[in-house]
């Protein structure tokens, strides 16, 4: 199976070292300095007990060089969407399988600009991880991986589950995401957001009263949101979900801290000002989910005026 990955960061990198021993993989990305580092050597690839292995990754800057995929998979950040689905439809085979697997809400309609619609499925991913730098990858730890099929991919994607379970990437398929996909919005609203501003990892989030009350009206103003557009979550306490998945990644750096730190735009527009602009539209308050939207826009509109 031919894959192409748009996304060059920790996630890419960790979808790219798992897939490549059993498929041909080409990672696509923006960002020169790791390009570069995969091509002059391997990916280190630290475990959470930092035993160390290292991988093979190819890794280009554009499609331009990639021979037509049977999969593209997106797993890059919302302000590279655009682009890569423009390139993927490029170098996307007929009948080809295009998987989005972003944060964030709307992503999957963004691909649909440039790639059928009938040929995409939408997916979460609850693995975790970080780099340490170019060329380096720190596993944050397993997590499940969900893709919603449908009747006409069902044959396409269940092959692509399979390969994904062989890799270790543990993976199911369920035959709608809106819940899944809104029960992760509820995690990377009120853990992401709040990391990002206050430039911490996840387990310190449940040290601070302030912050755990911060995690409860930011969660609960997306349980809201969600209920009033008929999505049953998941789970029934948005709130110690929250308070659990940071408990289990307490050593993890959100990928929007990790954004925050190098200056990288972030995904904070198809997160919090998603739910933002939802509530809006059906009614539903969401003053906190607004205050972190404009503070990490804050942040970015300022990271270079210092």
């Amino acid at each position: 199976m031919r894959i192409a990955i748009f996304g060059v960061g920790a996630m890419g990198c960790l979808f790219g070292a798992r897939l490549s021993p059993l498929a041909d993989v080409t990672l696509i990305g923006t960002w020169p300095e790791q390009i570069e580092a995969l091509r002059r050597a391997r990916l280190r690839f630290i475990y959470p007990d930092d035993e160390v292995d290292y991988v093979d990754l190819n890794a280009v800057e554009t499609a331009d060089t990639v021979d037509p995929v049977d999969v593209v998979i997106f797993i890059t950040k919302a302000a590279y969407l655009h682009e890569a689905a423009q390139q993927a439809a490029q170098i996307l085979a007929p009948g080809g399988l295009a998987v989005v697997l972003q944060n964030g809400i709307g992503v999957r309609e963004i691909a649909a600009e440039f790639i059928d619609e009938s040929r995409i499925v939408q997916g979460v991913t609850t693995q975790g991880a970080a780099t340490d730098g170019p060329g380096v990858l720190r596993y944050a730890g397993g997590g499940l991986t969900t893709i919603a099929t449908t009747p006409a991919l069902d044959a396409q994607v269940r092959d692509l589950a399979d390969l994904f379970n062989r890799a270790g990437i543990e993976t199911e398929l369920i035959g709608n995401i809106d819940s899944l996909v809104w029960g992760k919005l509820v995690l990377n609203a009120a853990a992401n957001s709040l990391t990002a501003v206050l430039r911490v990892r996840n387990g310190l989030l449940l040290e601070s009263e302030s912050t755990l009350q911060l995690m409860a009206d930011i969660a609960l103003e997306v349980a809201a949101v969600a209920k009033a557009k008929g999505i049953a979550l998941p789970y029934d306490d948005p709130v110690a979900y929250v308070e659990k998945a940071c408990e289990q990644t307490a050593t993890n750096r959100t990928s929007m801290l990790q954004d925050v730190e190098r200056g990288a735009p972030t995904e904070i527009e198809l997160i919090c000002g998603a739910v933002m602009r939802e509530g809006a539209a059906l009614g539903v308050p969401t003053p906190v989910n607004a205050t972190l939207y404009h503070l990490v826009k804050a942040i970015e509109d300022l990271r270079h005026r210092e």
